[in-house]
């Protein structure tokens, strides 16, 4: 005679309390909590020091990542030469690019500007043998020689509209410009001043100048490929926010005043 025995599966709420709760808790904490849940934005940038570097202690990098932890986003930055960070960002390579200026979404329609403003930084002349020139705007290097960095469309694009009058030589990065100046193969190079001075400063040159007034003082904007299309009004508010807050003037205080000191 086959006898047939029921199992019972029913577990008692002692020890269903007692194994299966304190199993599951960890992954429930796991997969829950905000600061191990943020999804990663990675932005390219070409900019040094102290508006960028490779540790993200720079002003930018600060500024921006404090505005993604508040929409619950972390920052990872890459850097790139400027001409193929835009081309990456476009494709969706990279998830943005950390600040640039204003309408380049006209020529790289995947990119969506976030309309508020990092940081307004002037566009400088420095210059090794000529300390006492005058700037007088972009049209002021005519009949000079000048390097800039191949990828910066503020300086392509204003520097084009004197044609041959000028001498431009495209370089890929900082230390090829100021390579050209030590060997006095330019009269000038255009760049951002903040970056300009953190490589006057990285590398103890003391005999070239920064001239003044600024060639131009325009606003930087953090780019985000359209797929980011839905956090970019948060991330606007964050950044506006931090403005009225006084974090991003306490970061400025901290991270670009120290360079401005011999000046004061």
């Amino acid at each position: 005679m086959n006898v047939h025995h029921k199992i019972d599966f029913t577990f008692p709420d002692s020890i269903f309390k007692s194994f299966f709760i304190p199993f599951f808790i960890p992954f429930f904490i796991l997969f829950s909590h905000p600061a191990l849940s943020q999804q990663t934005i990675v932005l390219n940038t070409a900019f040094g020091s102290p508006v960028s570097n490779e540790s993200q202690t720079g002003f930018a990098d600060q500024v921006v990542a404090e505005a993604f932890r508040r929409i619950g986003y972390q920052l990872e930055t890459v850097r790139l030469p400027a001409e193929r960070a835009l081309i990456n960002a476009n494709r969706g390579i990279d998830d943005g690019d950390l600040i640039r200026v204003a309408g380049l979404q006209k020529k790289y329609p995947n990119l969506i500007q976030v309309p508020e403003a990092v940081m307004v930084i002037d566009m400088v002349l420095f210059s090794k043998n000529k300390p006492g020139f005058v700037v007088n705007g972009w049209e002021s290097v005519a009949s000079h020689s000048l390097a800039i960095i191949s990828g910066w469309k503020i300086m392509e694009k204003n520097f084009s509209v004197l044609g041959d009058r000028v001498e431009i030589i495209k370089t890929d990065n900082a230390e090829q410009s100021f390579t050209l100046l030590a060997k006095d193969r330019v009269d000038f190079i255009a760049y951002s001043k903040w970056s300009g001075l953190g490589y006057l400063k990285a590398h103890n040159i003391t005999d070239v100048t920064l001239l003044d007034p600024p060639l131009a003082s325009p606003g930087f904007y953090v780019y985000l490929h359209k797929k980011h299309n839905k956090i970019v009004p948060q991330l606007a508010a964050a950044i506006r926010k931090m403005k009225t807050d006084g974090t991003l003037q306490a970061i400025s205080d901290r991270l670009l005043k120290p360079y401005l000191q011999k000046k004061e």
